[in-house]
Parts: structure tokens; C-alpha cells; sequence
């Protein structure tokens, strides 16, 4: 194939990172065509129910800076310090993210964030923006997209030279890709859906929660989250299992809805006044992991975003992940055009292996948001990482803070994170020799042998714990 300077390019896909990138080929000069399936967000088309609520932290923030977007859209967010946990008896306690109180994860809502990104994008002279357009399949050779008008039913074939799916976890250009000989792919769906719930904001329009925290309701096997909004209310997110016992199969009814909440989530439920229609009328959502390669074909079509890598959204990345995917992908292009193939390649060598680390640390989150986080254990040994973190910042830095504070690569962040607990547990081991040696000048024989045998166990205790970490850290997770 020819190489050509200044390609036709078409994005299929207005979502967040469809936008996004169309702003940022646009203002490369490229010339850009979009088109999204829905109609447009900023003509107030938006519907909720199925919208998580996003958290813009700082990987997303740095892709928004570069087009100068981050200030528009962090005047309509909300800022979150940490979390807090409602346990049963309504009690509350608060989790701080980092030791320093300004750095914090942001609540925005989806439409907002998407209103700006693809207005960014449409005041650009090269880039044209086509609404109610949905793919329906891609000829991947030549390369284009035959689209389906929603409105109309009227069909389009659309040919470029570079086609960019962006058009999420159930991609219609990945779809076509599958269809390849060795393109890998898989996909694993959570047990758990979820419901999106609200609370409304006060009668003077406050909030009725604190308002600067991510709130958590943990109970083991589920949990029910709380963003705040800007005009005071909260979006409120119920993550349950499909089938079972305790269930969205077993909540037939109003009254065992309302049974269910007043029992796990009882301070919740004065503060929701519209529950039941909410519940009755907001549908349940799937999430899904999709993980897949190769992210291109013949450097003609490739995939950003979920299309290529969607998680689950437990660690609040999945956007931010997919911003950096626009950073990445510009970049490369930047770097390597007219050889698209290189360019390409180039792209998913830089990104594949952190978007496969971000999916197990989504899964692993879930897991500590809905069964840790409640625990006295856990809150001592989160004071703990602080208390290392404020002491020592150059020795040690939670994986936490790693991830949501810095745009250190996601991989890095995990290979950095398994070098601290060695050197904790290397640091505790030696403490513990220091103890023992005191212990040998002050007990008798029989207690000395008593602390060796307590002090052994310990030690190996926390050896298998360091080590099957590591194994969950480097194996694809599931729950």
C-alpha cells in the first residue's frame, strides 16, 4: 500500500475517547471523520441508567491538559478525598487515598465529560462529526465501514485510508478483526450486574453525604457505591449477583427490594426517595473484561479504548486508561507516519501489556472494595501504608497512589509495588532477629524457644502472603 502523508481517517465512535481522539488528530492536522451511533450528547440527548458514574484522576487529567480541555472539564466535576464506609449500624469511617489531602480522584458525569470533548473536537475545520450512525461491519482490507443511518435505516459505505475503532467493549470493528485467522480474544463477564440508583440533593440543594468522598457500602459478596454530582445529588451504583440466593433473580418485588435495603443499606434508604422507581426502572448492566490481539491490521485499522482492552470499572481507570491510549496512539503516529504499520505496532507494544495489568487490578479492587474495606485489619494496614509512604517517599509509595496519582505505567507500577513488599517483609524479618536477640538476654530457655517458634510463624506467615500476591498480581484474576 502507498503511504499517504495526510490520510483519510475515520473513527468509529463518539464516545470518551473517541472524542478525545478526534480532537487530538484534528488539531495534528489530520483529516478526520467520526461517526457515533448515538445522537448527540450536547443537543441533551443523553439517557441515564446504565451510566457508572467515571473518576477522572490523573493519567486522564494529563491526556485532557495537552488540548487544553482539562480545566473546562474539571469545573464540572466533583473532588473526591477518599473513601467512605457505611457499615450495617450506620457507622462511618473515612479512608484517605494519600497522605497528602490535595490529591484526590474526581467524580464526573459521563455526559458532561463526553459534551466537551466531542464540542473540542467539531470546532476543528478538519474534523467532521456524523451522529445516529451505527457500525454494522468493516471490509478491513480496503479499509471501510458500512454504517446503518438509526433514524433512517439508510445504509452508507464509508472508505478511508486509516480506520480507528473506538466504539467500545462491544465493538463492531473488533467484531470484524475476530474474524481474522489467530486474532486472539477473550471476554469474561463478573457474576455481579449492577442497578444505578440516586440520591437527590437536599431541599436548599446540599448534599446530604459528605460531599468530597467516594462513599462504599462493603458486605462481603457485593456493595453499593455513591458519587457526588454537582447540583448536590449522588449517583448510586448497586453491584449484586445475577442469580443465587442473594440476588437480583431473588428481589422479585417491591416489598423484597425494600426488605433488602432496609436490612444492608439503612442509612441509605431515607436518603432515597425514589428507590423503588428507580429499581423498577433503571436496567441491570453486565461488566465485562475483553482482552485481544492484535490492536491492528495491516496498518490500516486499529482499536483504542475498550475496543481493544475494556475492564471492569472497580479501579476507576478504565477512562483514564483509554485517554492514555489517545496520547499513545498520537504519539506514535506522530513519530512513525506515513509507516501506519509501524505506527501501530508501536502503539499496542506500548500499551498491551498495561492495559492487561490494569484488568487483574480492576478485579482485585472489586474484591477489596466489597470484602476489605470494612475491616479494622485493612484500615490499620492502609494507616500503615501512609505512615511508610509519609516517612519514607522515596522508598516507598502505594500501588494505590502509583496508579491514581502519577501516569507511571500500570506494569511499573505492579513491578515497583512487589519491590516494596520484599523490602518490607526483608525490613520486618530483620526487626524481628533484633527482637529475638534482645529476647535471648532477657527469657529463659523454654520462653526463648516459646518467641523463636511465634516469631518463625509469623515470618512464614507473612512469606506466603507476600508470595501468593504475587501470584494474584501476575495471573489474569476472576470473581
Amino acid at each position: 500500500m502507498a503511504q499517504i502523508e495526510k490520510p483519510r481517517i475515520t473513527l468509529i465512535g463518539g464516545g470518551l475517547a473517541g472524542g478525545l481522539l478526534a480532537t487530538y488528530l484534528g488539531r495534528a492536522g489530520q483529516d478526520v471523520t467520526l461517526y457515533e451511533r448515538r445522537s448527540d450528547p450536547g443537543a441533551g440527548n443523553f439517557v441515564g441508567g446504565r451510566s457508572i458514574n467515571l473518576a477522572l484522576s490523573t493519567r486522564g487529567i494529563d491526556a485532557l491538559q495537552r488540548v487544553g480541555l482539562a480545566d473546562e472539564i474539571l469545573s464540572h466535576a466533583i473532588q473526591m478525598r477518599g473513601r467512605m464506609i457505611h457499615d450495617r449500624a450506620g457507622g462511618l469511617h473515612f479512608q484517605p487515598y494519600d497522605k497528602d489531602p490535595t490529591k484526590c480522584i474526581n467524580s464526573i458525569g459521563r455526559a458532561a465529560l463526553n459534551s466537551v470533548t466531542l464540542a473540542a473536537a467539531q470546532k476543528l475545520p478538519n474534523v467532521r462529526v456524523h451522529f445516529d450512525h451505527r457500525c454494522v461491519d468493516v471490509d478491513l482490507d480496503r479499509p471501510s465501514a458500512r454504517l446503518v443511518h438509526t433514524a433512517t435505516n439508510a445504509e452508507t459505505v464509508v472508505e478511508s485510508d486509516l480506520l480507528i475503532g473506538v466504539d467500545g467493549a462491544f465493538s463492531a470493528v473488533r467484531k470484524s478483526m475476530q474474524r481474522l485467522e489467530r486474532f486472539d480474544y477473550r471476554q469474561d463477564y463478573l457474576r455481579h450486574g449492577y442497578k444505578e440508583l440516586t440520591i437527590p440533593p437536599g431541599p436548599n440543594g446540599d448534599s446530604r453525604m459528605e460531599r468530597n468522598a467516594l462513599h462504599i457500602w462493603p458486605r462481603r459478596s457485593y456493595m453499593m457505591i455513591a458519587l457526588p454530582n454537582p447540583d448536590g445529588s449522588f449517583t448510586c451504583t448497586l453491584f449484586y449477583p445475577f442469580e443465587g440466593p442473594d440476588s437480583f433473580a431473588s428481589l422479585r418485588g417491591d416489598d423484597d427490594v425494600r426488605r433488602f435495603f432496609e436490612s444492608e443499606f439503612p442509612d441509605a434508604v431515607p436518603l432515597m426517595p425514589t428507590l423503588l422507581d428507580d429499581f423498577r426502572t433503571n436496567p441491570t448492566g453486565s461488566m465485562v473484561t475483553v482482552r485481544c490481539r492484535p490492536w491492528q491490521y495491516e496498518g490500516k485499522v486499529a482499536l483504542v479504548g475498550d475496543a481493544a482492552h475494556a475492564v471492569v470499572p472497580f479501579y476507576g481507570q478504565g477512562m483514564n486508561a483509554a485517554f492514555e491510549d489517545v496520547v499513545a496512539l498520537d504519539e506514535c503516529m506522530r513519530q512513525h507516519g506515513p509507516d501506519w504499520r509501524r505506527a501501530f505496532e508501536a502503539y499496542e507494544s506500548r500499551r498491551k501489556e498495561n492495559s492487561d495489568t490494569l484488568a487483574d487490578l480492576a478485579i482485585e479492587n472489586f474484591i477489596e472494595m466489597r470484602d476489605k474495606t470494612a475491616s479494622r485489619s485493612f484500615r490499620w494496614k492502609k494507616k500503615v501504608e501512609r505512615t511508610l509512604h509519609t516517612l519514607m517517599p522515596s522508598w516507598y509509595r502505594p500501588l494505590y497512589g502509583m496508579v491514581s496519582f502519577s501516569c507511571i505505567p500500570y506494569a511499573e507500577a505492579v513491578a515497583r509495588a512487589r519491590r516494596q513488599d520484599r523490602r518490607v517483609f526483608v525490613f520486618s524479618a530483620l526487626f524481628a532477629v533484633v527482637v529475638l536477640a534482645t529476647l535471648l538476654r532477657l527469657f529463659t530457655t523454654e520462653r526463648l524457644v516459646a518467641c523463636v517458634s511465634m516469631a518463625a510463624t509469623i515470618v512464614y506467615v507473612a512469606m506466603q502472603v507476600v508470595i501468593f500476591k504475587s501470584k494474584r498480581r501476575a495471573s489474569p484474576s476472576s470473581a
